[in-house]
């Protein structure tokens, strides 16, 4: 993967409505077009549901920008989907979706879920995980052993470019987070720092729970949390960006 560059984003869209509390799916794309990622994964997306009046919001984000995507339900109730997706100006190949276990604890009985695509760069192949985890211990211990394990990467060789983002709703240094950290790197590992990690809430950030995780030849270049006027008001999580490239 001579030459490789790769600008990759992970992003919490709140279901697309922001501090305002109005919902614009074009503001989220907006968002993205102008941090120019080459691949993003996104959380807490609507499909079908009345709250957002029936739309499909991971199509409409990737159709204003150009983009090919793949959306993974990770709840459904007869018509309506709530779950992620990956988008990428390159071609994408879903190569494996799934919801992770963990008991549906109170207060937030929500299924968890996560996707796997191949995406062809112009440098060759790059697997991305994309994923949202859960809120209690128990559960994202369950759920990060999983995404560790055979079951998800099974067919995946060590020297496979492999990325993992997502919302994993815990903090560096964690034990879910160490967990993860056993077989792949995170990007803010790398190198110096580009300011202030925190991703949530955007009205006041204290917690880092948006990462990137790298394996394989990758290796990032630069990381930072875009903190601009808009990414402030168009979503409760401010977008985490990694530029990578390959050893």
């Amino acid at each position: 993967m001579h030459g490789f560059a790769l600008r990759v984003m992970t992003y919490n869209v709140h279901g697309c409505v922001g501090m305002d509390r109005r919902r614009s799916e074009s503001r989220v794309a907006e968002v993205i077009a102008a941090l120019g990622p080459d691949v993003v994964g996104l959380q807490e997306l609507d499909l079908g549901r009345r709250r957002s009046a029936g739309v499909d919001q991971a199509r409409v984000i990737a159709e204003q920008l150009g983009w090919q995507h793949h959306f993974h339900p990770a709840m459904q109730q007869a018509d309506e989907h709530y779950g992620d997706a990956i988008l990428s100006r390159f071609p994408i190949v879903l190569r494996q979706a799934g919801t992770l276990p963990g008991p549906l604890l109170f207060p937030c009985r929500e299924n968890r879920g996560a996707l796997r695509v191949e995406i062809t760069t112009p440098a060759g192949s790059v697997h991305v995980i994309n994923t949202h985890l859960g809120l209690r211990q128990r559960e994202l211990l369950a759920q990060v052993r999983c995404l560790n394990s055979s079951a998800w990467m099974d067919q995946l060789s060590d020297d496979d470019p492999l990325i993992l983002l997502g919302d994993f709703n815990c903090r560096p240094g964690s034990k879910p987070y160490r967990i993860v950290t056993e077989t792949m790197r995170d990007t803010w590992s790398f190198g110096a720092e580009y300011g202030p990690r925190n991703t949530f809430p955007t009205f006041w950030p204290l917690l880092a729970v948006d990462h990137v995780f790298v394996k394989g030849r990758l290796r990032a270049t630069r990381t930072f949390v875009a903190r601009t006027p808009l990414t402030r008001v168009a979503s409760d999580h401010f977008p985490l960006i990694a530029d990578l490239t390959s050893d």
